[in-house]
């Protein structure tokens, strides 16, 4: 065995250089929202720290306790909720699609919804306006999680700023990360001070944790290569697969229990300074991911999830099978080959074991074959052309 074993990461992360663990001006506060396009931004540790920020804000403003969330989303949004004393109300998807069916949604909102929570899943856009007028309607907010879609913009507006809140994730693998952080936005000025000061009373300092993640994020500079990635994501991924445990493969075991704690000046400075690169690597992924999406699409029983919209960002490339059976023949000829190749979330969100008991029984089959049906590919600028070709053969041999 090559003790450098090559490994491509599952998503597109903006890879950190040295330079970056020197201190910057101006703050990165400054140089984020210049980059999102807003007067100002919040830096919290994680993005599900940031969504109880802002959800905890919001409660201060209205009495309602309900929060409509994608039948097809990340396990912490719930998890944030729930910390938050709210109650997550699930509505289903479109079909093969991840953004919410708008006639279940209307059937879903009453006068008691505090939030609704449309995702902006792998960097592709959710339709947020066809939801404005509905939230509107019921006095209801629009949170958007755009945690996988730092830099996707619509007509030159960064997602985040159609609603009332964005929130963005800095976490590992994304395209801008500090290892472990999270970003709000609020283009209302009053909301957003109302976020911030929210944030003030509640957010704690830590310096043992805040250490712990310094010392973490020095790791994935070194790590975060595809000839020593295997040691901290590869190896424990094929432990995890040769188990069949893919909750934990696929990363979704998700704790009640998360630090909540300020992000130090430090670790910002490395942010800023990354932030510099930013730009051109998500162009550049974007063009990537086009060239290779146009030979996906030949492939017979194949669907990729694309919005269509030109300023999409793509961390990975979401894949749609025709039906489980297929799905998982492919994971099982993939998924353990460090080639970038896996699944985003295991389970529909209320069929999560550890999820059950906070949601009521609901109806939701798209979600469920959305959740069953499909599979990403990294867009990793380590797939390379030879990688990508290995894919598309396994693909066609089990598409036939």
């Amino acid at each position: 065995m090559n003790f450098f074993h090559y490994e491509v990461p599952p998503t597109a992360g903006l890879p950190l250089h040295l330079s970056d663990f020197f201190i910057s001006t101006p703050s990165f506060e400054k140089k984020l929202s210049r980059f999102i396009g807003t007067h100002n931004v919040q830096i919290e540790c994680s993005a599900t720290s940031a969504l109880v920020v802002a959800l905890s804000a919001l409660k201060k403003l209205s009495p309602k306790k309900k929060v409509i969330i994608s039948a097809y989303t990340c396990p912490w949004v719930p998890i944030a909720l729930i910390h938050c004393g709210l109650e997550p109300i699930v509505c289903d998807s479109n079909k093969e699609h991840f953004d919410f069916d708008l006639k279940k949604l209307k059937s879903t909102l009453n006068h008691d919804v505090l939030a609704i929570i449309p995702t902006h899943l792998a960097g592709k856009i959710a339709d947020v306006k066809k939801i404005l007028p509905l939230a509107k309607k019921y006095g209801a907010f629009v949170v958007e999680d755009g945690a996988q879609a730092l830099g996707a913009r619509t007509k030159k507006q960064s997602v985040g700023l159609l609603g009332d809140i964005g929130i963005f994730s800095l976490g590992v693998g994304k395209g801008l990360s500090i290892f472990a952080g999270g970003v709000i936005v609020a283009k209302n000025k009053p909301l957003f001070a109302h976020i911030q000061k929210t944030s003030a009373l509640i957010v704690p300092t830590n310096y043992l944790i805040e250490t712990k993640r310094l010392l973490e994020l020095i790791f994935y500079y070194i790590f975060y290569r595809p000839s020593l990635l295997r040691f901290v994501f590869g190896i424990p991924l094929r432990h995890h697969l040769k188990k069949s445990d893919f909750i934990k493969a696929a990363g979704d075991n998700c704790s009640f229990k998360f630090p909540i704690h300020r992000v130090s000046r430090y670790r910002k400075y490395i942010g800023s300074n990354a932030l510099n690169r930013l730009n051109d690597f998500l162009n550049s992924n974007r063009k990537k991911a086009v060239s290779r999406l146009k030979k996906l699409e030949k492939i017979k029983g194949l669907k990729v999830l694309t919005t269509k919209e030109p300023k999409e960002t793509w961390p990975f490339i979401v894949l749609m099978l025709p039906d489980q059976k297929i799905r998982d023949q492919m994971i099982a000829a993939l998924w353990s080959k460090s080639l970038g190749v896996g699944r985003l979330f295991i389970e529909e969100i209320s069929n999560y074991d550890y999820l059950k008991p906070y949601f009521k029984k609901t109806n939701v089959p798209a979600g469920k074959q959305f959740a069953a049906n499909t599979m990403i590919i990294s867009n990793s600028p380590w797939l390379t052309d030879k990688h990508f070709s290995e894919i598309c053969r396994v693909l066609n041999l089990h598409l036939k």
